[in-house]
């Protein structure tokens, strides 16, 4: 089986060189990559076999993320894979407790037949709930399970038999665990290739007839949103704002005229004057934060502003796959990224501005190209999904389905 670690270079040299750009195509290739790490990788013969696998989701994560940390969906894909170990490997362990016999308590003519019996003494049943209960994790899950005196007798008298069919049922839960890992990370692929349905369903209970909407720049689950609601026979008018500097917002502009959408291109600067005519603002993500913050294309604070201003709904749409489950504050986040200059300027025409032969050897003229803005909480009026719409204060327990409280750090464990 060869292995997987040219991928694994392959993949952050272009993270490194921005060659994959859009949290759509980021997690897409994550996931499909993290698959192929699970796939490939080799279950030995250590009793812990999913924190094993954990450990070598998390060194190619830590790769991942460090090789481009802007892109948050890398970060969140990787820990979705590693909450969906954890919930295999759960999943698995609760069906080996169900297979445990249960001997209770009889009638004295039953006495003789249970003798016979193999029983599990009441601290270890005891054992095995409090580890069903106990909050989840791979340590305590996968603890040596204590063997009553009975099944200590019923096992020492079959022998090297017994002992080959534990090794064979060790492979075969080995096997499961890896078959289901990597099935439930090809349904995770399949969620972020279809997250746009369930979010433009949603669209004709949002749009009605009539209406005038506004939007920034380029996203994809807008216009796919906006498209659905065109589908439903709805008649509405739509204002992008244009998204200097890089006027994604022509881009859609275009795609939505092409789709019979009445649109209107208007310039950044002019979106508090044209927001009194607005009944909706509706725009994309680059990324959810748990505490219902936005990390979004620059100028959408702007936005979010003159909408507050003017009591204007504020919405944004957003599959699961861009929902992060840590903080601004959090120091593992990048909030933010400078783009070359020359998207702002001709570098011929400002030559003279930009020489360095003043005293300190720096040039007069300094340029300033950040990619995203931060729009708080407060700003925000509804999440669209694709579980639904949520509020914003409800985004850190949805945040909480999808990732395990001990994997918001991406790091491998120590084994000294």
């Amino acid at each position: 089986m060869p292995d997987v670690q040219p991928l694994v270079s392959d993949f952050v040299l272009k993270l490194k060189r921005r060659k994959v750009e859009g949290s759509h195509a980021v997690a897409r290739q994550t996931a499909e990559l993290l698959r192929s790490v699970v796939s490939q990788h080799r279950m030995g013969s250590s009793a812990n076999q999913a924190a094993a696998l954990a450990d070598a989701v998390r060194a190619v994560g830590e790769q991942l993320i460090a090789a481009n940390p802007i892109e948050l969906a890398v970060g969140n894909i990787v820990r979705r894979v590693l909450h969906i170990i954890k919930e295999e490997d759960i999943s698995a362990t609760a069906v080996g407790i169900e297979g445990l016999s249960v001997t209770v308590d009889s009638d004295d003519e039953y006495d003789n037949e249970r003798d016979d019996r193999p029983s599990l003494s009441a601290a270890v049943l005891a054992a095995h709930a409090r580890n069903a209960l106990r909050a989840p994790s791979l340590q305590t899950l996968l603890e040596d399970i204590p063997v009553s005196p009975a099944i200590s007798r019923t096992a020492s008298s079959t022998g090297d038999s017994d002992g080959k069919s534990k090794s064979a049922g060790d492979k075969s839960s080995t096997r499961k665990l890896k078959h289901d890992v990597i099935a439930a990370i090809g349904d995770l692929i399949d969620e972020i290739d279809s997250c746009y349905e369930p979010i433009s369903e949603q669209a004709v209970e949002l749009i009605h007839q009539n209406e005038v909407i506004l939007t920034l720049g380029r996203s994809r689950t807008v216009k796919e949103f906006l498209y659905a609601a065109k589908e439903k026979k709805r008649s509405f008018r739509v204002f992008v704002a244009e998204g200097a500097p890089r006027y994604q917002g022509h881009i859609l502009a275009k795609e939505l005229v092409e789709k019979g959408v009445q649109t209107t291109v208007i310039t950044d600067s002019a979106v508090f004057a044209m927001i009194s005519r607005v009944n909706m603002v509706i725009v994309g993500a680059h990324a959810v934060m748990a505490n219902g913050g936005v990390i979004a294309p620059v100028g959408m604070n702007m936005v979010a502003l003159a909408a507050q201003r003017h009591a204007v709904p504020f919405v944004v749409v957003a599959g699961s796959h861009k929902l992060c489950p840590l903080y601004p504050h959090n120091p593992e986040v990048l909030l933010n990224e400078l783009k070359s200059p020359s998207d702002l300027l001709d570098f011929g025409e400002f030559s003279d501005c930009m020489n360095f032969s003043t005293q300190d050897g720096s040039p007069l003229l300094n340029v300033v190209n950040p990619t995203f803005d931060y729009v708080p909480p407060k700003l925000v009026s509804l999440f669209i999904t694709d579980t639904g719409g949520h509020s914003p204060s409800y985004m850190y327990r949805l945040i909480a389905e999808y990732y395990s409280a001990d994997d918001l750090v991406v790091r491998r464990k120590s084994t000294a």
